[in-house]
């Protein structure tokens, strides 16, 4: 006989050491030198840009007391996405990518230099801030797609999966933790300092790029000038469901779910009257569920569209219990499940696209996908600031949480009507598993639909796959042949065995 094996103890080394390689791999890609110094320079640019971009909203805010203008802001520096960010896309295919955000960089320090220095010296007035956002935005337009197609570039083919995520963190995480730190600036020594912090980012970043090793980097083919690249682009989209669908769902979660600097800076100022360092602290609570929702990001093992569909109707709901609470740490906390939300959706629907589309498209295919998830923000920058106004933080925040929550639902009946997916109800299923199921019409026989609910199922399913476990059992029933008894085992009296 085989002797038994020995189970390991919870604690044992092998064990142990199983933990320890599954947390490298979770960043594996950081490992290639390149891809390393990739990833410092967007924690520095993209934190740091978004320090500028509070502080420039707070700034306005003070000079004219009038949360529109805020909204009007956020509009000029992302309503350049909807002109010219397709075309950016195919600036990204064109050229090298390396020499691209060096360029992008270079004019984003420039920009928060200039501002700085406007502030600091007590010179600034209301124009200038609109236009520095409206050239930001400009430089957006190349610099955004470039970055995302870049990454398959610096960190290679064998990490891409888990660079991509890492990467859409990074964007993702500086959105929520440059907030919470430009409101502690503000509060501490004023706007002036986070635009030169910004610019002194953009600096170290092109060093960075510089000291990349070019003959390390996976680059992918420039495309020649031809025309028709655009069409050809959009036509691709079409043509992928998969990153067809997630498009469209991230432009209603972006319309209203996740431009909440403005939703937030009304709390801080009307809700709550908290001032600066209540901004921050409702920006910091933000950044807590993102680092959450990073650390889950990057041990995502597959990804699937119905998984963006949930997420963002779970996003929807959030905020519409967050704009219905009035206590400050009520509010706080529910701030943390948003911010942990809103990071595993974003970064999911960039995995999600980054490793379905093939990488000649990937910068016309990034191109649209951040001008609709962009666009949408400017349309919701004024439209959220107006609501804010006019009827307050808490129906803003409410309306916040309708676009991703129609999203989900929209989306959701689209993808189930085409695989004919409907809801059934399970009396009997194995234990510790639910019994509402969302499967392919024709999966379950109707003797088995009937009485109590249970939890969700995992939903959405592809079709070729699904078979319920009912159904299954059923099948795994002997089958009763003419002639034969039930039970083929059972001896009769003449002893034969049918």
């Amino acid at each position: 006989m085989r002797p038994a094996p020995v189970a390991l103890h919870p604690s044992s080394p092998a064990d142990s050491d199983t933990r320890r390689s599954h947390w490298r791999d979770t960043f594996a890609s950081l490992r290639v030198r390149n891809y390393r110094l990739y990833v410092i320079s967007q924690i520095l640019t993209n934190t740091c840009g978004w320090m500028q971009r509070v502080a420039q909203d707070w700034l306005i805010l003070g000079l004219t007391g009038n949360v529109a203008w805020v909204g009007l802001t956020v509009s000029l520096q992302l309503a350049p996405m909807l002109v010219f960010g397709l075309w950016g896309g195919v600036v990204a295919d064109r050229f090298d990518k390396r020499k691209l955000l060096m360029i992008t960089q270079s004019l984003f320090a420039l920009s928060a230099l200039v501002l700085g220095v406007l502030t600091l010296t007590g010179l600034i007035r209301p124009w200038h801030v609109l236009a520095a956002a409206a050239f930001m935005g400009l430089a957006i337009v190349v610099d955004n797609p470039t970055r995302q197609a870049f990454v398959p570039e610096v960190a290679g083919h064998q990490h891409l999966r888990n660079a991509i995520s890492i990467n859409s963190t990074v964007f993702q995480l500086g959105a929520l933790v440059g907030p919470a730190l430009a409101a502690v600036g503000i509060a501490l020594v004023g706007e002036g300092w986070s635009f030169i912090v910004n610019a002194m980012a953009g600096v170290i970043a092109v060093v960075l790029l510089v000291a990349m090793r070019a003959s390390e980097l996976s680059a992918a083919p420039a495309l020649s000038r031809t025309r028709g690249q655009l069409r050809e682009g959009l036509r691709y989209v079409g043509e992928k469901p998969v990153i067809l669908w997630s498009v469209v769902l991230v432009g209603f979660v972006a319309i209203t779910g996740i431009n909440l600097a403005t939703v937030l800076a009304a709390y801080a100022d009307d809700v709550f009257d908290i001032g600066s360092a209540g901004y921050g602290l409702l920006n910091s609570c933000l950044a807590a569920g993102a680092v959450a929702g990073a650390l889950a990001s990057t041990r995502r093992k597959s990804l699937r569209l119905r998984t963006l569909v949930y997420t963002a109707g779970v996003l929807g709901v959030l905020q519409m219990v967050a704009g219905m609470i009035g206590s400050l740490p009520l509010f706080c906390a529910v701030l943390v499940g948003v911010g942990a939300v809103s990071l595993l959706y974003l970064t999911g629907g960039n995995t999600l696209v980054q490793t379905a589309v093939a990488g000649t498209m990937r910068g016309r295919v990034m191109a649209l996908y951040i001008l609709v998830l962009f666009g949408a923000q400017a349309g919701s920058g004024t439209l959220i600031g107006w609501i804010a106004h006019e009827h307050g933080a808490h129906i803003a925040m409410v309306t916040s949480g309708a676009g991703p929550l129609l999203g989900a639902i929209i989306v959701g009946a689209v993808l189930a009507r085409k695989g004919r997916l409907t809801t059934r109800l399970i009396l009997r299923d194995r234990p510790g598993r639910g019994v509402l199921y969302v499967v392919p019409r024709d999966a379950v026989p109707p003797a088995a639909v009937s009485l109590p609910s249970g939890l969700l199922s995992r939903g959405l399913r592809d079709r070729s796959r699904q078979t319920h476990p009912a159904e299954r059992r059923r099948r795994r029933q002997p089958r009763a042949v003419p002639g034969r008894t039930a039970h083929p085992r059972h001896h009769t009296r003449t002893g034969r065995t049918h």
